[in-house]
């Protein structure tokens, strides 16, 4: 064999050997792309963990720090940017929770951002007016956002939808489970009036037939004024209103001097904004407020 085409051979048997498998997506260092996937905050963060389970190549991120709450007057910083220069989708709760929302889509038109409220008819807030975006405490909104999600990254990534799928028919079972559990174990409350702090219950309270009496304090860090406060006391007073809760997320100031005042106890109900890195935290937190709850009303 001549030296030209010996030369010829070696250079495919060594292009063939070492050129990239197909399919995969790399970077200029040589490492495969990860498809990633940036939540806007902890329920975000929950609902995309369980829908991206084992799905190969992908990876999720939180964008706010997980004691962040809710994100009404949140403003992006340059470790959120940096976070965001990196992804390939941005998965929104939508409905105006996230004050950031129209600066994300503006600065990074790159990434596909998904807002899992939208279609989701909306609670119009006693006090501001605005709808009100916190759907996902409501166990049933919550399957509907979890459905949206694996919808949308069956269409982003398609190479992987089966997977999606599964991923998200699993973990709608498991709310559903949930669901039904709690709907079971607080019918005989039905009708009970209830006491909270903060606008992040309307949907909960819809879905499981209890009414709120009053809200102290529309927005977190507001104090509610003297008169406001009395008003509340009188209220509790006169409907004869036994429970209070407060969330774990914002201090109970005004809880406690209602409390002092009327006698009745506060009790903590999660609206499942803050938490651990733990695919089942939001099962594990509604578990909570279902003990929590059932302890309260039953007095």
């Amino acid at each position: 064999m001549d030296r030209s085409k010996s030369k010829f051979i070696y250079l495919l048997i060594a292009a063939l050997l070492f050129a990239p498998a197909s399919g995969c997506k790399r970077g200029p260092s040589g490492e495969t792309k990860k498809l990633g996937i940036v939540a806007s905050f902890y329920p975000m963060y929950i609902m995309a963990l369980n829908v991206a389970k084992d799905v190969p190549g992908v990876a999720v991120t939180n964008l706010t720090p997980p004691l962040t709450g809710c994100l009404h007057d949140y403003s992006l910083t340059a470790d959120d940017m940096k976070k965001l220069a990196d992804a390939r989708v941005f998965i929104a709760n939508g409905a105006g929770m996230e004050s950031f929302l129209d600066q994300v889509v503006a600065q990074y038109p790159q990434i596909r951002t998904v807002r899992l409220a939208d279609g989701i008819p909306l609670i119009r807030g006693e006090g501001s007016g605005e709808d009100n975006p916190h759907v996902w405490v409501s166990i049933s909104l919550a399957i509907t956002e979890v459905g949206n999600l694996g919808r949308e990254m069956e269409s982003i990534d398609p190479s992987h939808a089966d997977l999606y799928r599964k991923n998200t028919a699993a973990y709608v079972s498991k709310l559903e489970m949930l669901r039904q559990r709690m709907k079971t174990e607080l019918a005989p409350y039905m009708g009970r009036k209830i006491i909270v702090f903060h606008e992040a219950f309307p949907y909960f309270a819809k879905e499981f037939a209890l009414v709120i009496g009053a809200v102290v304090q529309r927005e977190p860090g507001s104090e509610p004024s003297a008169r406001e406060l009395a008003r509340t006391v009188d209220s509790v007073r006169k409907e004869g209103i036994k429970v209070l809760f407060s969330e774990p997320q914002y201090p109970a100031a005004s809880a406690d001097t209602i409390s002092r005042e009327t006698g009745d106890r506060v009790y903590v109900l999660d609206p499942a904004v803050t938490g651990p890195d733990d695919p089942d935290a939001y099962i594990r937190i509604m578990e909570n407020n279902l003990e929590v709850l059932k302890t309260a009303l039953s007095r």
